[in-house]
């Protein structure tokens, strides 16, 4: 038989034959559509109550308009009520829709004043069922008014086209009585960037660690280092120094963001003459208002955000990059590591989606487990905090994470100690559990 063939088939048939191939091979399509539609599916789901809505239409309008469902339930009242209502958000209801002119008219009269940020998927639907009804509005009156030349019948196709007829005002109610500006899109944006940031960064370094301690193991460095240090040490030490490289390069970027920005901010802040140029581009920016970016970013309670930034960074951190060491020091090859990291990957990956499903819907069940669960509530949890949530909540699911991080990294430097030592064996899970218990 040719020599060529023989190596050919042995490499084919030895990874072929392997129980992590055949069951990833049937697994894998499951896995991969059940990351991508379970949580949009547990996004969707109502946590518990409904919301209720109190509606004020100065108009008459369009408050019939809104019809209760199994998420939100409406309720007309009259502006004098307004008051007596407002003392109630946050209780038994989330908020007051106030209309206070005719939209076709003065599309950005209507706001909606919350306790907490109100779901994108609650502000979507008020704006559309109110767009709805503002198109319709418009068509009227032209066809009651014009006799349809080509010019009338272009305006009739740019009104039905147009997008975003209605703007949403958002107002935060805090339990003082003081109302602020809020923004639903600069809340997602804000969530967005912070979720983001943890989730590249527990895989870039998370995988940095791995890398190192395979590296120390291969080159058989380690044999002479714990000659003279402590493996639980340079277990530490390890995780430790590479999460300051990456608290440096995220300072750094934040620097010349900051930076870049100011400079910038005399090229784009609109002057006078520039509104009307800047209203023109507002269909074109997806709704979000560029000329009200200062209010928004003042809306947002930035103490808050950074702190439990930083926590919930380092405790997602420390815990990810404890599996990541703790599994490459139990094997001998980046090829081997597959096995242990592929489930690893999979639960961050499904943390970052339930993250990003969670703007719909971030007092959902998804939500709300997911933050909680110490292996996804780093990336969740940073996607709900700027859209209001209870402080019972945060601390919860710090004492969890951190709990679980401590118990992790006691675990994986007992592996670990073991682990770095050995040569030639691909351990199982057993194995491993076996090592935790050497004295």
């Amino acid at each position: 038989m040719n020599p060529l063939h023989i190596i050919i088939q042995r490499e084919y048939l030895t990874r072929v034959r392997k129980k992590s191939f055949i069951i990833m091979t049937f697994l894998m399509p499951l896995l991969f559509v059940a990351l991508s539609f379970i949580p949009l599916w547990l996004s969707t789901l109502n946590q518990g109550g409904v919301k209720k809505i109190a509606v004020i239409d100065n108009t008459g309008i369009y408050a019939p308009l809104f019809k209760s469902n199994q998420n939100y339930e409406f309720q007309v009242i009259d502006e004098s009520q307004k008051e007596e209502y407002s003392k109630r958000i946050g209780d038994e209801l989330f908020g007051i829709l106030h209309i206070t002119r005719n939209l076709s008219q003065y599309p950005k009269s209507v706001s909606i004043l919350t306790e907490k940020q109100p779901p994108a998927e609650l502000q979507s639907m008020i704006e559309k069922t109110l767009s709805e009804k503002v198109v319709q509005q418009r068509l009227d009156a032209l066809t009651a008014s014009s006799d349809f030349n080509e010019e009338a019948v272009a305006e009739v196709r740019a009104i039905v086209e147009a997008d975003n007829q209605v703007k949403l005002s958002t107002m935060k109610w805090s339990s003082d009585g003081s109302i602020s500006e809020s923004s639903t899109d600069m809340a997602s944006v804000l969530g967005f960037v912070f979720t983001f940031v943890i989730y590249v960064f527990i895989l870039m370094y998370g995988n940095m660690v791995m890398q190192s301690v395979l590296e120390e193991k291969k080159s058989r460095i380690v044999e002479v280092m714990v000659s003279s240090v402590k493996p639980v040490n340079m277990l530490i030490g390890k995780i430790v120094g590479i999460g300051l490289v990456g608290i440096t390069q995220i300072i750094m970027w934040g620097v010349l963001i900051g930076v870049f920005s100011v400079m910038m901010l005399p090229f784009v802040t609109p002057g006078a003459a520039d509104l009307e140029a800047a209203s023109m581009m507002a269909p074109a920016m997806s709704g979000f208002d560029t000329s009200n970016i200062y209010t928004m970013l003042i809306s947002i309670d930035w103490i808050e955000v950074v702190v439990f930034f930083i926590l919930f960074f380092i405790g997602g951190y420390v815990l990810y990059a404890s599996v990541f060491a703790m599994f490459a020091s139990a094997v001998d090859s980046e090829e081997d590591t597959a096995q242990f990291m592929t489930p690893v990957t999979l639960i961050i990956v499904f943390a970052f989606m339930a993250g990003i499903y969670s703007v719909q819907n971030p007092d959902g069940p998804l939500a709300f487990w997911s933050s909680l669960i110490p292996f996804t509530s780093p990336i969740v949890m940073m996607m709900r905090i700027p859209f209001g949530v209870p402080v019972w909540e945060k601390l919860l699911s710090i004492v969890l994470l951190y709990g679980t991080f401590i118990l992790i990294s006691m675990l994986a430097a007992k592996i670990y100690r073991v682990g770095i030592l050995m040569y030639g064996k691909k351990p199982s899970i057993k194995e491993m559990i076996k090592w935790v218990k050497y004295k």
